[in-house]
């Protein structure tokens, strides 16, 4: 895939995002890595409902911004934090999704026990403790917490997912959501029938090999 498709793809993947209410207009960032040195990123302060593909940005694996007549989001050096840890990510989302946000905002855990694809898609769930957006603190901590996990609630902010490709990655947005809101549904029913921990063990074992 050429490097004009590829920020096609995360231009598609970032208007999707906002379509399906998972972000604000101004909110959230999406990366995907084209190589051992490119990044392609969405940039700040531009409208994600509408995000074209030729307002995406493209900044070296140490933070050189190659386009510098769009202002690289505020979670970049976040996103380059992750990548460097975890070699086998090529994309990452970053969204503030209502209804995860809102267990990241509760230091409250979702429940990733009720179906088998919460348990195969988003496997374990981390929180990373709150830091001020767009430091350097918070790159670190969240990229601290992604070596065990391909989902993270950011403390008081967000929700991030990591995958080998963007759609993986949004999948996994997606998922967590309907977690949180399957968790909020159970609790208010108070009732649940959640997976044994035999089909759970099941489950891993399948999605592992």
């Amino acid at each position: 895939m050429s490097n004009k498709n590829k920020k096609k793809e995360v231009a598609y993947f970032m208007r999707r995002l906002y379509a399906q209410k998972l972000t604000t207009c101004l909110g959230g960032n999406i990366s995907l890595k084209v190589d051992n040195n490119t990044i392609l990123i969405t940039p700040s302060q531009l409208d994600k409902a509408v995000l074209k593909t030729n307002q995406i940005g493209i900044v070296t694996i140490d933070g050189v911004n190659l386009t510098p007549k769009f202002k690289l989001s505020m979670e970049t050096g976040m996103h380059l934090s992750i990548y460097k840890k975890r070699k086998d990510v090529k994309a990452i989302i970053h969204a503030h999704s209502t209804f995860a946000t809102s267990f990241a905002a509760m230091q409250k855990k979702i429940n990733n026990k009720l179906t088998g694809e919460i348990r195969a898609i988003i496997g374990n769930i981390v929180t990373a403790p709150y830091a001020l957006m767009g430091s350097e603190e918070l790159a670190k901590k969240v990229s601290d917490k992604s070596i065990n996990t391909n989902v993270i609630l950011m403390e008081n902010h967000g929700v991030i997912a990591l995958g080998e490709n963007l759609l993986q990655a949004f999948n996994r947005i997606e998922v967590l959501e309907s977690a949180a809101k399957m968790t909020i549904i159970t609790e208010l029913m108070k009732s649940r029938k959640e997976l044994s921990d035999k089909d759970l063990k099941v489950l891993d074992e399948f999605f592992d090999n």
